[in-house]
């Protein structure tokens, strides 16, 4: 599952936007205010209004009007994104449409559509086809033949702010929109802290590094015990990619909570977690994202650079490429010049904003950038144009 192009319109900084032929390792750089943070919380929202509804998810960026393009107020916020997914043992071009208005002041679903081609030729069907909180779903996915075969399912939502995918995507039935709602619920945007990630925690029960890295330990402990081949391969790429580092485990205290340990070659006794620098806890809760048994269909990672020594971005960068090559799709934005280094020309995009709004290029498609890249002088180019704000060269 893939997600092959995005169109944003009055998305904040995003008056009209289009990004095409995303790659599964997709970096994207440029200036601070030209919205790489908008466009990753393009995934939160739709995320955040699958888990609750368009309202909430707009009151916590503040209200409609805070989100919609400066002086768009009475227009509508369009989101469009275009996956290859396998439905009924089949890749398909899927388009997930949503477009948002208000309505007396509330903010309404308008339109949201879900759409894909059973064959190679002709129109692409509707299954799922919403406005204003009613709308219908195509139940016979699997063996109509032609329109006149199409079985519609009416529906009325209980209100006009949720999305039909959250309701009629519980359904095996509705093949679309059941696995459009799976990758949204199961895609993963990073918000790393590692004050969070330090420290006992309550030994609960969690598969799935939090968004925050706070259940790092846990997670770790359950990867150890229910996937230790797996386990074993996140300690051989510390070891690879920290030297000293020779064992890492997750330890129960005597008040029935987890410590992550880490052993130093150099050490007879191991350290807790408050002892070991912020790049090692960094790049340890990396691998046990990547290394995840279930992985997530998308990560999207802020500026992984951030309490990484330059020498381990080489390696991080290529951490990511790999997942990118088991199946996953990643997003980073990034500040870093050591990283970008690392990163393919084919999967850099740079965001530009001129005059409040925001464009982007592909750089193996635009000649300045291609030639910089090929050159190894695109991140001098950005150092001269102030790109790497606040990092010393």
């Amino acid at each position: 599952m893939k997600i092959v192009s995005i169109k944003i319109k009055n998305y904040r900084v995003f008056e009209s936007l289009e990004i095409k032929n995303i790659p599964a390792f997709c970096v994207i750089i440029g200036a601070n205010g030209t919205g790489k943070s908008t466009l990753f919380d393009i995934f939160g929202f739709l995320r955040d209004a699958l888990k609750n509804n368009i309202r909430q998810a707009l009151q916590v960026r503040g209200g409609f009007n805070e989100v919609i393009t400066r002086g768009k107020e009475k227009e509508n916020i369009e989101i469009e994104l275009k996956f290859r997914m396998e439905i009924l043992d089949i890749e398909r071009l899927v388009t997930y449409k949503l477009i948002v208005g208000q309505e007396k002041r509330r903010p309404i679903i308008k339109r949201e559509i879900l759409r894909y081609k059973r064959g190679e030729y002709g129109s692409p069907y509707h299954f799922l086809d919403f406005q204003k909180g009613k709308g219908y779903a195509i139940t016979n996915e699997e063996d109509f033949k032609s329109d006149e075969e199409l079985e519609r399912e009416e529906q009325n939502l209980e209100s006009s702010d949720i999305l039909a995918i959250k309701g009629l995507g519980q359904f095996q039935r509705f093949k679309a929109a059941n696995a459009f709602r799976s990758l949204i619920e199961n895609w993963h945007i990073s918000d790393f802290h590692i004050s969070d990630a330090r420290g006992s925690k309550d030994a609960l029960y969690a598969e799935h590094l939090s968004p925050t890295g706070d259940n790092i330990a846990i997670v770790a402990q359950y990867i150890y015990q229910e996937h230790p081949e797996i386990f074993k391969q996140v300690i051989k790429r510390m070891q690879e990619r920290i030297p000293g580092i020779s064992k890492v485990e997750a330890k129960n205290t005597e008040d029935g909570r987890l410590i992550l340990k880490f052993q130093d070659r150099a050490f007879k006794d191991p350290f807790i977690d408050r002892y070991v620098s912020d790049g090692t806890m960094k790049m340890f809760a990396y691998l046990i994202l990547l290394f995840d048994p279930k992985p997530h269909p998308l990560l999207c990672v802020e500026e992984p650079e951030n309490q990484l020594y330059p020498t381990l971005l080489i390696e991080l960068a290529e951490e990511f490429s790999s997942y990118a090559s088991r199946g996953g799709q990643v997003f980073v934005s990034t500040h870093s010049p050591d990283f970008l280094n690392a990163v393919p020309l084919e999967s850099i995009f740079w965001l530009k904003k001129e005059q409040g709004i925001t464009t982007i290029a592909k750089a193996s498609e635009h000649e300045m950038l291609r030639n910089l890249v090929q050159a190894g002088d695109l991140p001098g180019y950005l150092w001269s144009q102030g790109w790497f704000e606040g990092v010393a060269p």
